[in-house]
């Protein structure tokens, strides 16, 4: 297994939960999100650790705005960080691609609960596309955070797929792929991303208390 990424931490060292968060294909892990996330919940007393996938750790030092690693290269960095942190009380999750590798090794890693932020069940378009098999028999605990115009799965979609029942989807008002909404829906992006944020606390508040 490979050494796990730099980890940037936000948070109490002695918060009784920790939220480990990768970021998506296009942005890194201190992106304007992936911040609003990680701060978001540390003032809520969470310890969040973000990294960032080797792809995108290269684009710091080279500047080369490659593709994103393989598969397996994504997979073998997450269950490092999940190595590197603890796996107990320990909610492993992220961005949109960062977030589905998580969904792919949270049951061979054995953490507490899994979060996805805009879950990528479907690439743009194509709707047929899945990604959705493995999600049918996932074990762990999982929140996914969807925008209702996400369109890598909206609620029609969504609505046709049989996931586990592990799964709870929570849909954010008008919210696009990062949950902005359009200025008609009333309801601001601040305020989805607030929501997000108390989503995440109550289920994580949850698993303490199952």
């Amino acid at each position: 297994m490979p050494a796990s990424p730099k980890l940037l931490i936000d948070g109490p060292k002695d918060a009784p939960w920790t939220i480990a968060l990768a970021h998506g294909a296009g942005a890194p892990m201190d992106s304007p999100f992936m911040s609003i996330m990680a701060q978001g919940l540390a003032k809520r007393g969470y310890r969040v650790a973000r990294f960032e996938f080797p792809y995108m750790a290269a684009r710091r030092t080279g500047g080369r705005r490659g593709a994103p690693d393989r598969e397996p290269v994504l997979r073998e960095t997450w269950l490092a960080v999940v190595e590197s942190l603890g796996r107990e009380r320990l909610i492993i999750g992220g961005k949109s691609m960062g977030g589905r590798i998580a969904s792919m090794v949270a049951d061979e890693a054995a953490v507490a609960g899994l979060v996805c932020l805009g879950y990528p069940f479907h690439p743009v378009g194509k709707p047929t596309q899945l990604r959705v098999k493995h999600l049918e028999e996932l074990k762990t605990p999982t929140l996914i955070l969807q925008g209702e115009r996400d369109p890598f799965g909206g609620r029609d979609d969504v609505a046709t797929y049989k996931l586990s029942r592990a799964i709870r989807v929570h849909w954010l008002t008008d919210g696009d792929h990062s949950f902005k909404p359009r200025k008609s829906a009333g309801v601001t992006e601040a305020q989805n991303l607030e929501t997000a944020i108390a989503e995440i606390d109550k289920f994580a508040r949850s698993l303490a208390s199952s």
